[in-house]
């Protein structure tokens, strides 16, 4: 890991975000990309605007530095080689093309986690971020003194598509010299049995020298609820989930998304793009 993308809206959350970013950048000596996307009207930064709008548009990009040298400035950040970059247009491709061109490993976002995993997601930024990324994206809600993985919870459905998010997960799992905890939810709706379910989960991790897991099933009421119940049970650090392009979350979670699950989990989620 060398390269930390870190979107900043110089919210609570995203300098939370950071934190754990600048956490991991000391941890593995790498730098951090920091990108605030400036949301400046069309008619600010339009090549036709008459002049007198010019003044505004300086007016913005000029606040927006005033607030990374403030930040800049942080105690947490200090030894940190910080990038610094600020666009002036919200759109999340300009994320994806930021990855691209500084050679981006992992994003590193704040979220305000509203009810459940499909709010916290779907419809928000950080959806948006997981949709276009290519690199794994990590959501971080709360505030961390430490950033620390043991226990990680590796929730999948264990169908093929799923296999190189999960050797993703174990390069991520093997920066901490973390034990992975492989989990399949299994609910009355799409039900398979305890020897079924073990089954598709060893075949899915033939082939791979990682030995620091365990396997588990669970039979719980929703997909959601299982890994909430499961990840307290343990009580992980770190919840990892595979997502799918546009399809975003919804691809793994179904149309039935509990409201409670990252409300009450308290837990980041990094994200794997299939």
């Amino acid at each position: 890991m060398n390269r930390i993308l870190v979107p900043t809206d110089f919210s609570e959350q995203a300098t939370n975000a950071l934190k754990v970013a600048a956490m991991l950048a000391k941890k593995y000596d790498a730098d951090i990309y920091l990108l605030h996307m400036m949301e400046i009207p069309m008619q600010h930064i339009d090549p036709g605007a008459v002049k007198s709008d010019i003044p505004e548009t300086l007016f913005f990009m000029k606040l927006a530095h005033k607030k990374f040298e403030d930040l800049l400035d942080s105690d947490f950040l200090e030894g940190i080689t910080v990038h610094e970059t600020v666009k002036a247009d919200i759109t999340f491709n300009e994320i994806k093309d930021a990855c691209k061109e500084f050679n981006i490993d992992l994003i590193v976002m704040g979220s305000h986690g509203a009810s459940g995993l499909k709010e916290m997601f779907i419809g928000s930024n950080a959806e948006k971020v997981v949709r276009s990324s290519d690199v794994p994206v990590l959501v971080i809600k709360n505030h961390h003194e430490s950033f620390d993985i043991k226990n990680f919870v590796f929730a999948s459905d264990f169908k093929n598509d799923n296999r190189e998010t999960y050797k993703q997960a174990v390069k991520f799992a093997q920066l901490f010299d973390a034990k992975i905890h492989l989990l399949l939810v299994n609910t009355a709706n799409n039900f398979i049995t305890t020897y079924e379910s073990r089954t598709l989960i060893d075949d899915f991790i033939s082939g791979q020298t990682f030995e620091n897991y365990t396997v588990n099933v669970l039979n719980d009421t929703s997909v959601e609820e299982g890994i909430l119940n499961f990840s307290a049970e343990i009580d992980a650090d770190l919840i990892g989930i595979s997502t799918h392009g546009r399809q975003g979350i919804a691809h793994f979670f179904n149309s039935s998304i509990s409201e409670d699950l990252v409300n009450h989990a308290k837990r980041p989620v990094i994200t794997f793009k299939i």
